[in-house]
């Protein structure tokens, strides 16, 4: 503007979702990840071990102030790194612990399983799936061509966003599946 120069910048948030050159969003997880451990430290009494909650009330304060912020834009970059995306589910299995004022040797499914959480990666999955379904089926012509496409074959290197519906689900989430479907949760969420 007025013949001024414009600097570059490696990364733009726009709408709430930080992009970078390459599409990788370690950006957009590390400021999320800032923002929810912010969240999570200022809810931490509620949330404790020691906490009178109940789990059921622990778990929709969880789901409502901490997954929501996590969790926005998800279909835009479930695709991303997997490290990355294990920096997040960190967090949950840190809730869940505490929560369920679970002992360190208990395995991660057990608490999401009594709590009745899914992963992050299934629920950013099902998101996914959700927002793809209406996109496919919206009257804009523009947006279902957009969604429709075919995916690349799994020798192809670049990934894109439709391709978080075929990957197979990872150790924690089929371990939360499985203890979820097979058993009904072993304590009270009262």
């Amino acid at each position: 503007m007025l013949n001024a120069r414009i600097a570059w910048q490696r990364s733009y948030k726009y709408l709430g979702v930080t992009l970078d050159r390459n599409l990788n969003f370690r950006d957009h997880v590390a400021r999320v990840r800032k923002t929810v451990l912010f969240y999570t430290a200022r809810l931490g009494a509620l949330f404790g071990r020691k906490s009178k909650l109940s789990r059921r009330n622990k778990r929709t304060i969880y789901k409502m102030c901490i997954r929501t912020v996590m969790t926005y834009a998800s279909p835009v970059f479930a695709h991303a790194a997997p490290k990355a995306l294990h920096r997040l589910q960190v967090i949950q299995n840190k809730f869940c612990r505490a929560a369920t004022d679970a002992h360190w040797c208990v395995r991660n499914s057990i608490p999401h399983r009594d709590l009745e959480l899914p992963t992050l990666s299934k629920y950013m999955k099902d998101a996914s799936k959700r927002f793809f379904d209406i996109a496919g089926s919206h009257p804009n012509a523009l947006l279902r061509a957009a969604v429709d496409y075919q995916p690349p074959p799994p020798t192809h290197f670049i990934r894109r966003p439709r391709n978080v519906l075929f990957d197979p689900p990872d150790a924690l989430t089929a371990a939360v599946e499985a203890s979820m479907t097979s058993t009904t949760p072993m304590t009270d969420l009262e």
